[in-house]
């Protein structure tokens, strides 16, 4: 009797404990790549034993010549391979960059998709790694950011833009290379995306490589020469990191309930009595809840919400994205933005 190798029966594993957590359907996410083509082999292994349906979702950016035959392409053998699966076409934006841009577009036809096949219980599986959970504290790094940012990815979290939509990354624990052998070992094509290389078609205003890219590329694999497993460090960072950042949310969000005083109205002196980690969490859910747009809050949005907290002056105010707080009487009065009218 033959065995698979370690690398996909690891896969198969992840794949199987994670379906435990969702519904009699779900939606995977599939690009054609050796991550999601490892994802895609773990599911159809741990479907058919589970007996959940499972669809996969291969989505056509359009943004290169070609992509649309290679995606029918990647769900024809996924078909053939024995699972369900369909192409979506969107259409990618400009805010935020092609890669944020293309990533708000597949989220959104994959939430759709989850949404119909599984309306009770919806849920998009995709194949993040520890490689890319790295990345992404190396990125957060080069940003300035705090715990919650450092923090990366979570193996269990919602769909951006889509509350109610589960997102699970059940690969998360995985080297990239585990991934790779375990799409060899399963006999699976990949096809890899150009836009992912160093020299790929995405570049910044300057036409620089795309700071992801440089760190996928150039920064992990100097750190990789240094003893030890980098990777695995980081992400460990990470996963402490979420721990120690639930704990700080929990008690801010306490710290707001114990501080309010009427709807959008907190006591700037009850919160003096909470450290800054806790205090600045909590004056961000208030200015969140009073309809600020949690992506374009900055540290010197909430350093400034911070100053209103510790500054003994009163009768200020503090303009936020879609969002101010005014200062009076020692209480701030957290409101949407005002919105004139020409």
């Amino acid at each position: 009797m033959s065995f698979p190798a370690p690398q996909l029966t690891a896969v198969r594993h992840a794949c199987a404990t994670a379906l435990e957590y969702a519904g009699a359907a779900v939606v995977l996410g599939v690009s054609g790549g050796s991550d999601s083509m490892a994802l895609a082999a773990g599911m159809q292994w741990a479907a058919v034993r589970a007996g959940q349906r499972v669809l996969a979702v291969v989505v056509d950016h359009g943004l290169r010549c070609g992509s649309d035959a290679e995606a029918r392409e990647v769900a024809e053998f996924l078909r053939k391979a024995g699972l369900e699966a369909r192409t979506v076409s969107v259409d990618v934006g400009v805010g935020g960059g092609p890669e944020g841009a293309a990533r708000e577009a597949r989220y959104a036809a994959l939430a759709a998709a989850a949404r119909e096949v599984c309306p009770e219980k919806p849920t998009v599986f995709v194949a993040h790694h520890a490689n890319d959970q790295a990345e992404t504290v190396l990125l957060g790094l080069t940003r300035g950011s705090g715990a919650t940012s450092l923090a990366g990815m979570r193996s269990v979290s919602s769909v951006p833009g889509a509350p109610g939509v589960a997102l699970i990354r059940p690969l998360l624990h995985l080297r990239k290379r585990e991934l790779e052998a375990a799409v060899e070992a399963a006999g699976w094509p990949t096809w890899e995306d150009p836009t992912n290389a160093l020299d790929g078609p995405w570049r910044t205003a300057t036409g620089e490589p795309l700071t992801r890219a440089r760190i996928r590329h150039e920064i992990l694999s100097a750190l990789a020469e240094l003893p030890g497993d980098v990777v695995g460090a980081l992400a460990r960072t990470a996963r402490l990191l979420a721990d120690d950042a639930d704990a700080l949310d929990t008690y801010a969000a306490q710290a707001l309930a114990d501080a309010t005083c009427a709807t959008g109205v907190v006591d700037a002196r009850a919160l003096t009595a909470y450290p800054r980690a806790v205090r600045t969490r909590a004056l961000r859910l208030a200015a969140l809840a009073a309809g600020a747009r949690g992506g374009e809050l900055r540290y010197v949005h909430i350093d400034a919400l911070d100053a209103l907290v510790t500054d003994p002056a009163g009768g200020k105010t503090v303009e936020l994205p879609g969002a101010r707080a005014t200062k009076k009487a020692g209480r701030i009065t957290f409101s949407p933005a005002v919105t004139l009218i020409k």
